[in-house]
């Protein structure tokens, strides 16, 4: 007597039944039966969309814009449906979609072509961009009824162009955005303004011509605050806000909100560049020097020239604001493709702090620098004065305690003995710990001349606060970076210990501030450490009471430095222009074109190689540079600006014949923040 058949013997011989079963033959849809899908396959020989028909049974489903799934060398891929056509290119056998994942048109045409365009300026594949421009699904959002959202008309423009009235040219741009037009401007504001309101009427502006806007910021405090001024200017659910660390579902509601036309301006930071926004009218970007608008995920692209590419290809105004403009903006300008937008220097006098470099004499130097808390007289009278008056902002370059350290006797950076990292200290009485692999050197002995006891040449912000604190001890002192950032600060007196970014701020502004440690700023390796100091150093400077409410801001550094003295003169525009007119005389970005190819040594040489370069590019290199603990090697190769194009598309086709031949992929960057 044979045993029952047990489930699994059930299933197999279910599955042979239907196998041997004839199958129903599914044709073409009878419109349009040929889809045109982008696989999300960031191959550099595949970035081109491909041919599949379209079952009668997904006719009413496959939509351009939505997700599919296709088969492809093998196996099922996901991909976007971009078009759908009576005929295909291809001579052979389409084969047909194998799913339509969602009937959501995620990918609409604007952000398909920006892609498109992003990809190329950055030698990249369309799927590496739109890994950053379309968020990934959330099937139960896509189900959920979207309120309506609230009417609301924006403002009186005559009111709008009031809030520019302090800038020449301002209330024109505002006139302009309200007529529908596509002004240019790079804005530089004045000391103390609440940007975000202006943000805020500019996108009222546009509102009120029927158009939408997209708004980019550096950081969520900043996205917080033009939040608030769009809630107050327009009323609640007039916008939407996109950042990358909302969540899953919740960045994908807002994105669903933005393509589906329920919401037309969008603030967000970096993520938010590639918003589906409907008839897009203006482009806005805040502090566009700022390192966190710089994608690290291929193909690397800059938020300032996603958005710069949109208002071109859209035609849409442009903002670049700041309060001291980036070498970039100052190229716009001076190119004549923007206009810029300042107050009179009467009144960015009568609105700046007084600004006092410590120091500005050699013997006050060498008698007062104080080596524990890097406090020169004239810095400890300024801030006792003004604590009698209000909170006081000290601001440290670095984060941390110590975070590096070096030995007394010979002053050579301590570095670990298992994998050579630098040695620094979390707090006070701990011992020195390496930086890369954490671990503890307790006995640590200099491999030079032997010494045994470390020095902190660099100090953070941790130590700080507890310097000034002992210099100060009636004053309550605040720590604000890192892991614990503060947003905003009471007028009461304080020591408000804060790094580059995490300045809190206070209602009325500080009584004072001061700069510490100006020397390691301007001696980051690249060659925008000018620039980047400067900007930080005007941003706090920013954040300080007027000179006639008594405001004053008090630099520990060298007197002659120019980022220094632009800074005393606040005249962030002259210092840019110089260093716009010595990178067009160097050729360096923005007045050229530059990429990096960075890999193993011996791939590198094969690069070279092979890469077909145009004409007029020249190579740099190679240089060997770290990559953690693998040694890599860097070539430079820079062109005109007006050769960028060809340049991109070089290095385009040598990561599509590597792609083909399935070597090693190598890393290609064009136009790197620094070359540091």
């Amino acid at each position: 007597m044979t045993s029952a058949p047990d489930h699994e013997q059930l299933a197999s011989l279910k599955s042979e039944v239907r196998k041997r079963r004839p199958q129903p033959v599914i044709g073409p849809a009878s419109e349009c039966p040929v889809a045109r899908v982008l696989v999300a396959l960031p191959l550099a020989h595949l970035d081109r969309p491909f041919d599949y028909t379209v079952p009668a049974g997904l006719h009413a489903q496959a939509q351009p814009g939505c997700r599919v799934k296709v088969r492809f060398a093998g196996r099922d891929v996901a991909g976007y449906l971009v078009e759908r056509r009576e005929e295909s290119d291809h001579p052979g056998r389409l084969a047909p979609l194998r799913t339509v994942v969602s009937t959501e048109p995620v990918l609409v045409p604007a952000v398909r072509e920006l892609a498109r365009l992003v990809a190329d300026r950055y030698a990249g594949t369309v799927a590496d961009v739109l890994r950053l421009a379309v968020p990934p699904r959330h099937a139960r959002v896509e189900a959920e009824v979207p309120a309506k959202p609230p009417t609301s008309s924006p403002p009186a423009s005559s009111l709008l162009t009031e809030q520019w009235a302090a800038y020449d040219g301002g209330s024109a741009f505002v006139a302009r955005l309200a007529a529908g037009s596509a002004p240019r401007a790079v804005w530089t504001t004045l000391p103390g303004d609440p940007w975000p309101e202006r943000f805020a009427a500019a996108a009222a502006a546009t509102a009120a011509a029927g158009r939408g806007s997209l708004l980019c910021v550096p950081d969520a405090r900043d996205v917080a605050r033009v939040d608030t001024a769009l809630t107050a200017l327009l009323g609640p659910g007039q916008h939407v806000v996109l950042t990358a660390d909302l969540g899953p579902a919740v960045r994908y509601r807002s994105f669903l909100a933005i393509s589906r036309g329920h919401a037309r301006i969008v603030v967000g930071t970096r993520a938010a560049a590639f918003a589906p926004v409907h008839d897009l009218g203006l482009v806005a970007i805040w502090d566009d020097g700022d390192d966190l608008y710089a994608e690290p995920r291929a193909p690397y692209p800059h938020a300032r020239e996603v958005l710069l590419l949109r208002a071109h290809h859209e035609g849409a105004a442009c903002l670049l604001g700041a309060v001291a403009r980036s070498v970039e903006a100052q190229s716009l300008v001076e190119l004549g493709w923007a206009a810029g937008v300042a107050a009179s220097r009467v009144l960015v006098r009568r609105r700046a702090p007084q600004v006092h470099v410590a120091g500005e004499h050699d013997h006050e130097l060498e008698r007062d620098a104080v080596h524990a808390t890097r406090m020169p007289r004239r810095v400890f009278e300024v801030v006792r004065a003004a604590l009698a008056d209000g909170p006081v902002l000290v601001h440290s370059p670095r984060s941390g305690y110590q975070p590096a350290l070096a030995c007394s006797a010979c002053r050579r950076g301590a570095r670990c003995e298992r994998c050579s990292g630098p040695l620094g200290r979390s707090a006070a009485r701990t011992a020195p710990q390496c930086r890369w692999c954490a671990a503890v050197a307790d006995a640590w002995r200099c491999p030079y001349c032997r010494g045994t006891t470390l020095r902190a040449p660099v100090v953070g912000a941790l130590r700080t606060a507890e310097e000034w604190g002992r210099s100060f001890p009636q004053t309550a002192v605040v720590s604000s970076g890192g892991d614990h950032v503060i947003d905003e600060v009471d007028s009461r007196p304080a020591l408000v210990i804060a790094t580059p970014g995490a300045e809190p701020r206070v209602a009325g502004g500080y009584a004072a501030a001061v700069l510490l440690d100006t020397w390691q700023t301007l001696a980051r390796p690249g060659y925008r450490a000018g620039e980047e100091s400067l900007r930080r150093w005007f941003n706090v400077a920013g954040l300080v009471r007027p000179a006639d409410k008594g405001g004053r801001v008090v630099v520990v550094g060298e007197p002659d430095a120019p980022a220094l003295q632009a800074l005393v003169r606040w005249d962030a525009e002259g210092f840019v222009s110089r260093e716009l007119a010595d990178r067009t005389a160097a050729r360096l970005t923005p007045a050229a074109r530059l990429a990096t190819v960075t890999a193993g040594p011996d791939t590198l040489t094969d690069v070279l190689v092979a890469l077909d370069l145009p004409r007029h590019v020249e190579v740099l290199g190679p240089v060997d540079v770290s990559d953690g603990d693998e040694l890599m090697a860097r070539v430079v190769v820079r062109t005109t600006r007006e050769r960028g194009r060809a340049l991109s598309r070089a290095l385009q086709q040598l990561q599509a014949g590597r792609s083909s031949r399935k070597l090693t992929s190598v890393r290609v960057q064009v136009d790197p923040s620094d070359l540091g």
